[in-house]
C-alpha cells in the first residue's frame, strides 16, 4: 500500500472537504429572545409608574386591597328605653237606657264620630208625659186644699183671741196646713222626677268619641235593667298607650318625672319600621307586677290622625335623653375577635392598622365609640376579612369612579 504524507488520514476514511455552513444567524435568534425575555421580566419586577407599583402593594409586595370606607363622625345619640305597649283609650262607655219604653229613633250612623251631647236615640216620652200631667194636677189640688187651709187657720186664729173657739181647733187645723205644705212639696219632687224621665227618653252621648257597632234597632223594648246596652263609644282623641319597662330601668324615669321633665314616647308599628306618633310620657303605675318584674307606664298621644287604633299593639320608645357630640361609628365596620371590638383605620399611606374600641349604644345603623377613634378617622367597612397590620389598600367608595385616598 503506497504511504501517504505525514498527518493524511487513510484513503478509505477520506471525504471531500467543501464550504463550512453559516451558524452566524441561529445565534442572532437565540440572543435576540434572551434578550426580550430579559426585559419582560424587568418590567414585571419593576412596574414603570407608581400607579401599577401601588396595586401592587409596593415593590415586591402583594397585591393592594380594595376597600370601602367611611368617616367617624360627632353626632347626637338618643337614650331610648323601650316596651311593649297597647293602645288604651282613656274613656269607652257602654249607652244604655236610663228609663224603660220603646226605641223609636237611632239618630247615629255605626263608626260615627259623635261629640259629648250629641243625640243618639229616642225613647217613646209619651207615658213620662202622662205622668208628668197627673202630678201637676195633683199639685194644683194640693195647692188649693193648702190655701184654704190657711184661711181657716187665720179665722180661727182670730176667735181664739176672743175667747170664741177653743184652742185644740186651731191647733188641728194648723196640723192641717202642714200636711197640705208636705203634700205640695212631695208632689213638686213628682214633677222633677218625671221631667228627668221625660229627659231620660233623650239618650245623648256622653263622651266625645267614634261609635261602635249598634246593639239595638228602633221599635225594640229597652229597660234600664238590660246590660247590652245601645252603642260603645270609644274616645279616639286624645289616646294613651300603657306599656311596660323592668323594674331596673324605673329610677331614671322617675328621677326625670321628679324634676319635672316632659318625657317624649313614639309609638312604632309591631316591626318598629313605622313611626305612628309621639307623645309624653303622664304617669307610671304605683306599683311593680312581682310576676313579670316589670312596671307599666302611660303614655299620652294627641292622636288627631287617629294613627293610634284602641287595643293596637305597639312599640313604644321613650327618649330618656340625648348625649350630644359623640363619636358615631358604622356599626358594620366593627369586628369581634378574641381581643374585644376592633377596627381597621386606614392611614395617610394607604395602609391600614388594627385598633381597639369600646362601643357604646346602637344608633340606626351606627354605634357610639366610647374611647379608641376620633371624629374624621376612616375606618373600613368593606373588604376587612382580607385585611391585616399594613396591608395596603386601594379605597373605591360609592359614587367614585376610581381609587380614591382616605
Amino acid at each position: 500500500m503506497p504511504k501517504t504524507g505525514t498527518g493524511s488520514r487513510p484513503q478509505g476514511r477520506t471525504r471531500p472537504i467543501g464550504p463550512l455552513r453559516p451558524l452566524r444567524p441561529l445565534r442572532w435568534a437565540l440572543v435576540a429572545l434572551a434578550a426580550f425575555l430579559a426585559v419582560g421580566l424587568l418590567v414585571w419586577r419593576f412596574p414603570r409608574d407608581g400607579a401599577a407599583q401601588q396595586s401592587r402593594g409596593g415593590p415586591g409586595g402583594p397585591p393592594a386591597v380594595t376597600v370601602t370606607t367611611e368617616q367617624a363622625k360627632l353626632g347626637v345619640a338618643p337614650v331610648t328605653l323601650s316596651g311593649i305597649g297597647t293602645v288604651t283609650p282613656l274613656k269607652t262607655v257602654t249607652v244604655k237606657s236610663r228609663v224603660d219604653g220603646e226605641l223609636t229613633e237611632v239618630r247615629f250612623k255605626e263608626g260615627q264620630l259623635v261629640k259629648e251631647g250629641d243625640l243618639l236615640a229616642r225613647i217613646d216620652p209619651r207615658p213620662f208625659q202622662a205622668q208628668l200631667d197627673q202630678y201637676q194636677g195633683q199639685l194644683a189640688k194640693d195647692q188649693a186644699l193648702l190655701d184654704n187651709a190657711k184661711a181657716d187657720l187665720v179665722r180661727y186664729q182670730n176667735l181664739v183671741q176672743k175667747d170664741m173657739l177653743a184652742g185644740q181647733t186651731k191647733d188641728t187645723q194648723a196640723s192641717l196646713v202642714r200636711q197640705y205644705e208636705g203634700a205640695i212639696r212631695s208632689d213638686k219632687a213628682q214633677i222633677d222626677n218625671a221631667k228627668l224621665q221625660i229627659e231620660y227618653s233623650r239618650i245623648t252621648a256622653p263622651v266625645t268619641g267614634r261609635v261602635g257597632f249598634r246593639q239595638l234597632d228602633p221599635g225594640n223594648m229597652v229597660r234600664a235593667t238590660d246590660t247590652t246596652g245601645l252603642c260603645v263609644i270609644t274616645q279616639v282623641s286624645p289616646i294613651s298607650v300603657v306599656f311596660t319597662l323592668p323594674e331596673d330601668q324605673l329610677p331614671a324615669v322617675r328621677e326625670r318625672m321628679r324634676a319635672g321633665e316632659k318625657l317624649k314616647v313614639s309609638a312604632f308599628n309591631r316591626t318598629l319600621s313605622q313611626k305612628l306618633a309621639e307623645g309624653t310620657l303622664s304617669t307610671t303605675d304605683n306599683q311593680i307586677d312581682v310576676a313579670t318584674g316589670t312596671v307599666k307606664l302611660r303614655a299620652i298621644f294627641a292622636n288627631a290622625d287617629e294613627a293610634l287604633f284602641p287595643n293596637q299593639f305597639v312599640n313604644a320608645v321613650l327618649l330618656l335623653e340625648e348625649r350630644k357630640g359623640v363619636v358615631l361609628l358604622p356599626a358594620a365596620a366593627v369586628l369581634r375577635g378574641p381581643r374585644g371590638a376592633h377596627v381597621f383605620v386606614v392611614g395617610q399611606d394607604n395602609t391600614v392598622a388594627s385598633r381597639s374600641v369600646v362601643t357604646g349604644m346602637a344608633v340606626g345603623t351606627d354605634l357610639v365609640v366610647e374611647s379608641g377613634l376620633a371624629a374624621g378617622e376612616a375606618v373600613v367597612v368593606e373588604g376587612a376579612d382580607r385585611l391585616k397590620d399594613g396591608t395596603a389598600v386601594v379605597v373605591k367608595n360609592p359614587g367614585t369612579g376610581a381609587a380614591a385616598k382616605p
